[in-house]
């Protein structure tokens, strides 16, 4: 499955990312489906073969999360863009299905996050780490073979790395799927009823870069995680 784009102007796409796709190109990246490689591969504009600016693309999805992803064609949509993502303009929901209950059903996750330095391909709730924010909401609570779970929309007000698989597994409600930060037991467990990270970015808002007015794109959840 490719990426489906859901809007398109001169200066700006907007993407549904599917699960399984990396986002940036990296030397790591061998046969594994890349976002920035099909957007070369398959669509012109101003900022396609512009390897420093990722052929425009501004964020990026972990490899697993599916979802929005917000592409600039032109140089001045790209650097537009990236000043709201820096001034936190920007406004992006997600959904999970975290282990058990969460509650307060609504709150704020606040944690500074930064690579652990045992394990350099991790990261984690550090002291000294970077700022790190994030607001949710319970949509539902679920029981699923006597399992408690939280259906949550999680409202990041920063963007760190892995920023909210990290602060859901600090608050001791780890995504459902996450063979990172779930434990692999958990994970393992997990995928026998769910194939991947349960993670989803749901809605994102911002600026347009040409008009000045407020969009906003929306993304239902896909039929690999309708499981509840």
């Amino acid at each position: 499955m490719n990426p489906t784009i859901i809007f398109e102007d001169e200066s700006i796409l907007v993407l549904d990312k599917p699960s399984g796709w990396i986002t940036n190109d990296a030397s790591t990246t061998t046969i594994q489906p890349v976002v920035q490689t099909w957007l070369r591969e398959n669509l012109k504009y101003p900022l396609v073969g512009d390897r420093e600016r990722r052929d425009g693309i501004v964020h990026r999805l972990d490899k697993e999360t599916s979802g929005l992803l917000v592409v600039a064609k032109t140089p001045p949509a790209f650097e537009n863009l990236q000043s709201q993502f820096k001034e936190r303009k920007v406004k992006k929901t997600y959904i999970a299905l975290a282990h058990g209950e969460i509650i307060p059903a609504e709150g704020k996750i606040e944690a500074s996050v930064g690579r652990l330095p045992w394990r350099r391909e991790r990261f984690g709730v550090l002291p000294g780490g970077r700022e790190a924010i994030t607001m949710y909401k319970v949509l539902k609570y679920y029981v699923l073979s006597t399992l408690h779970y939280s259906l949550v929309e999680l409202y990041p007000k920063t963007g760190r790395t892995h920023q909210i698989r990290i602060h859901l597994k600090f608050i001791g409600h780890p995504i459902v799927g996450d063979n990172f930060y779930a434990g692999r037991k958990t994970a393992r467990e997990d995928r026998l009823w769910c194939p991947r990270l349960f993670l989803h970015a749901s809605c994102i808002s911002f600026f347009h870069p040409e008009t000045g007015k407020e969009v906003k794109f929306e993304s239902e959840l896909p039929k690999d995680l309708n499981l509840v």
